[in-house]
C-alpha cells in the first residue's frame, strides 16, 4: 500500500512535538499505557449498554515487552481496538483523538472517565523510536490492520493477522548517540520504574515478564535465570478507598512510599470532593522541613493525577507560597489537558480544587491549634516562619487568613500564645498590643525599654525572627488593637505625673539636650528626657514606621541600601548619671562630650547595633577610670 502523507499542519506538529513540547521522554511510556487504558475503558463503557457484551476485569490488562536482541519495545492491551478507518482518522490526523470523539458521542456513566487524547501522546513514542508499528484488531471485526511510520514522512496502513482483540505498538528503539542512551528503554528496571512513577494507579494490570533466578532443578550450587509474568502497578490508589477503610498506619505508608519525606507527618488530609469540580487528594503537614526548605533551591507544589496518570510531579498553582511545605496529591477527572499531559491549561477547575485545598489546609491548621496544641507547636518551630512570610508578602494581602495562626513568645505565660490568646486577656485600659524585638528571648528580657510596659503588668510579646515586625506592620491591627513597639516614641501608658515630670526636665534641661544633640550630630534626631526609664540610665527610641531591629535586618541583606531609623536618645533624669550630665554641662563641656558618646555608644549595645568606632570607645572608657 502506498505512503500516506500527513498533512501539513500535522507534519509541523509532529516535528515541533518530537523535539521541543516534552522535556522528558519518559513520558512516552504513560502516554501509550494512557491509551491502553483508555482502550479498555470503551470495552466496558459498551458493557454497560450493550446486554451481550460480557465484561470480565480479569480478561483485561496492558503488557509491556522489552525484545533487546531486536530493540523492540512493545505495548500491548485486550482494549477496544481499531478498523482501517479509526487507524486513518485517529492516526493519520495529528492531534485528532479518538477518545475525546468517543467521549462526546456517549454519555459515560459509573465514574469511569476516558482521559486519553490518542493521536497526540501517541505520538511521543516518535522521541525514543525510529518506527512505530500498531497492529490492531477492532471488537467485533474479522480484520487486522497495521499502521506504520517512520515519522513525519508519513505513514502506511496494511491488513494483517492478529488472534485476539486489542492493539500492539511496536516501537523500534533508536540507536545510542552520544548525546543519548536509549538502551535504558529496554532495560527491565528501567521500564518498571516508569510505569511505577506515571502509571501505578492506571486501573488495570499492567504486566511485564520479570527476570528472577533460581537454583537449577537437582543441583544446590548452579543457578538459572528464568522469567515470570507479574503485575508492576498497583491499581487501586488510596485515594479512591473508602477514608473508614483506612489507617493511620495507611496513611503513614503512603507518605514513605511516595518519598515526600523522611519524618512522619503530624497530620495528614483525606479530601473525597464531589461539587463543582470532582477530585481526591491526600494532604500532609510534615514534622520536619526539608533541608532546603528555606532556600531558593526547594520546589513546592502537590503531585497531579489525572483519573490516577500522573501529570506534574509538583504542581505549584495547587498550593499558596505560604502553605508550600504540605507536601501530597491530588488526583481529579475534571481537569482539562492541553496538547500533552506534561502542562496544565489553568482553567476553571484548577483554581477551583486549588482554593478548596487552601480552606481545608487552614481548617486542619487551626483545628490542630486549638485541640492538639503540643502538635502544632511543633509545627510551628519548623513553619511558623513561613506563615509570617505569608502574611508579609503580597502587601498583607493574605493577613485575614494566616493571622490567627501565628504565635509569639509572650513576656507573662513564658510560652507560645496567639494574637487572640493575648487579646482576649487585655485590661480595659491598655489601649495597645506591645511587642519587644531583639535576637534572643534573653537579650529582650534585659531591654530598658520594657520597663515602663512590663511594670504596668501588661504582656509583651517578643520578637526574635527577622520577619516578625515587618509582618506585624502588614497586619496594622488585630481585633481593633493596634501593635505597638516598646521602642516607640509614644507608648500610650505615660503616668501624667511622669509626663509633666519628664515634660518639666526637658525644660529646664532644654539646653543641656540640645548640646549633647551637638555632640552626637545625625546620629539622633532628638535627646530627650525618657517617660520609660526607670532603673537605666539611657536608651533609644524610635520615631516613624522604621524600627532599629528592622534598620539591622535590611542593612543585612545583599545590595542593602543605607537605612537607618529614626533614633532617639532618652535620658532617665531620675538615674544619678543624669546628675553627673548636669554637673559636667555646667563645669565641664569636654567631660560632656566624654559622657555623652559613652552612654550614645551604651545605647548601642543595648540594642546589639555595631559601634562606630571600637577604639575611640575604649579609650573613652579608660578616661573615666583615671
Amino acid at each position: 500500500m502506498a505512503k500516506k502523507q500527513f498533512k501539513a499542519e500535522s507534519k509541523r506538529l509532529l516535528e515541533m512535538m518530537i523535539n521541543s513540547i516534552y522535556t522528558q521522554r519518559e513520558i512516552f511510556l504513560r502516554e501509550l499505557i494512557s491509551n491502553a487504558s483508555d482502550a479498555i475503558d470503551k470495552i466496558y463503557y459498551k458493557a454497560l449498554t450493550d446486554d451481550q457484551l460480557v465484561f470480565n476485569k480479569e480478561d483485561y490488562y496492558i503488557k509491556v515487552t522489552a525484545d533487546k536482541a531486536n530493540r523492540t519495545l512493545t505495548i500491548s492491551d485486550t482494549g477496544i481496538g481499531m478498523t482501517q478507518e479509526e487507524l486513518e482518522n485517529n492516526l493519520g490526523v495529528i492531534a485528532k483523538s479518538g477518545s475525546l470523539a468517543f467521549k462526546k458521542e456517549n454519555e459515560l456513566k459509573d465514574g469511569h472517565n476516558i482521559i486519553g487524547q490518542f493521536g497526540v501522546g501517541f505520538y511521543s513514542a516518535f522521541m525514543v523510536a525510529d518506527v512505530v508499528t500498531v497492529i490492531s484488531k477492532a471488537l467485533g471485526s474479522d480484520e487486522a490492520f497495521k499502521w506504520e511510520s517512520r515519522g513525519a514522512d508519513g505513514y502506511t496502513i496494511v491488513p494483517c493477522e492478529k488472534d485476539a482483540v486489542g492493539t500492539d505498538i511496536i516501537l523500534k528503539i533508536k540507536e545510542n548517540t552520544e548525546e543519548d542512551q536509549y538502551d535504558e528503554y529496554l532495560e527491565e528496571y528501567r521500564l518498571k520504574a516508569i510505569v511505577k512513577k506515571y502509571s501505578d494507579f492506571i486501573r488495570y494490570p499492567i504486566k511485564m515478564d520479570l527476570k528472577g533466578r533460581r537454583p537449577k532443578e537437582g543441583s544446590e550450587n548452579e543457578f538459572e535465570d528464568y522469567y515470570e509474568e507479574q503485575t508492576v502497578n498497583s491499581m487501586v490508589p488510596i485515594w479512591r478507598k473508602n477514608k473508614n477503610e483506612l489507617t493511620a498506619a495507611d496513611y503513614d505508608n503512603f507518605y514513605t512510599e511516595k518519598r515526600y519525606g523522611f519524618d512522619k507527618p503530624l497530620k495528614h488530609i483525606h479530601i473525597s470532593a464531589d461539587g463543582a469540580v470532582v477530585y481526591q487528594a491526600i494532604l500532609y503537614i510534615p514534622e520536619n522541613p526539608p533541608f532546603d526548605y528555606y532556600t531558593k533551591e526547594y520546589e513546592k507544589g502537590l503531585e497531579l493525577y489525572s483519573n490516577g496518570v500522573l501529570i506534574m510531579n509538583k504542581c505549584s498553582d495547587l498550593l499558596p507560597d505560604y502553605f508550600s511545605f504540605v507536601k501530597g496529591m491530588v488526583d481529579s477527572e475534571d481537569l482539562s489537558l492541553n496538547i500533552s499531559r506534561e502542562m496544565l491549561q489553568h482553567d476553571r477547575q484548577l483554581s477551583l480544587i486549588a482554593k478548596n485545598i487552601k480552606n481545608k489546609i487552614k481548617s486542619q491548621l487551626q483545628s490542630l491549634l486549638n485541640d492538639e496544641r503540643e502538635k502544632y507547636e511543633q509545627f510551628y518551630k519548623s513553619f511558623g516562619r513561613q506563615l509570617k512570610y505569608g502574611v508579609y508578602s503580597d502587601y498583607g494581602a493574605n493577613k485575614e487568613v494566616l493571622q490567627d495562626l501565628l504565635m509569639f513568645y509572650s513576656s507573662k505565660e513564658k510560652k507560645l500564645v496567639t494574637l487572640d490568646e493575648y487579646v482576649s486577656r487585655m485590661p480595659e485600659d491598655q489601649k495597645y498590643i506591645y511587642y519587644a524585638s531583639g535576637e534572643s528571648l534573653e537579650r529582650i528580657e534585659k531591654l530598658p525599654q520594657t520597663e515602663l510596659v512590663a511594670d504596668k503588668g501588661y504582656e509583651i510579646l517578643y520578637f526574635t525572627d527577622d520577619i516578625d515586625e515587618f509582618a506585624i506592620k502588614m497586619i496594622m491591627t488585630y481585633k481593633d488593637k493596634q501593635f505597638r513597639s516598646v521602642s516607640s516614641g509614644d507608648l500610650g501608658i505615660e503616668s501624667e505625673a511622669n509626663e509633666n515630670q519628664a515634660d518639666a526636665e526637658e525644660n529646664d534641661n532644654k539646653d543641656l539636650f540640645a548640646h549633647m544633640k551637638d555632640i552626637l550630630k545625625d546620629k539622633v534626631k532628638h535627646v530627650k528626657a525618657s517617660k520609660r526609664l526607670k532603673t537605666h540610665p539611657v536608651c533609644l527610641s524610635t520615631e516613624g514606621e522604621l524600627t532599629i531591629e528592622m534598620e539591622k535586618i535590611l542593612k543585612a541583606m545583599p545590595n542593602a541600601q543605607d537605612v537607618k531609623a529614626d533614633k532617639v536618645l532618652e535620658i532617665n533624669v531620675n538615674h544619678e548619671v543624669f546628675q553627673s550630665l548636669k554637673a559636667a554641662y555646667e563645669q565641664d563641656k569636654e567631660k560632656l562630650n566624654l559622657y555623652t558618646n559613652l552612654l550614645y555608644n551604651q545605647a548601642l549595645l543595648i540594642e546589639g547595633l555595631p559601634i562606630q568606632d571600637p577604639v575611640e570607645f575604649t579609650n573613652d572608657i579608660c578616661k573615666i577610670m583615671v
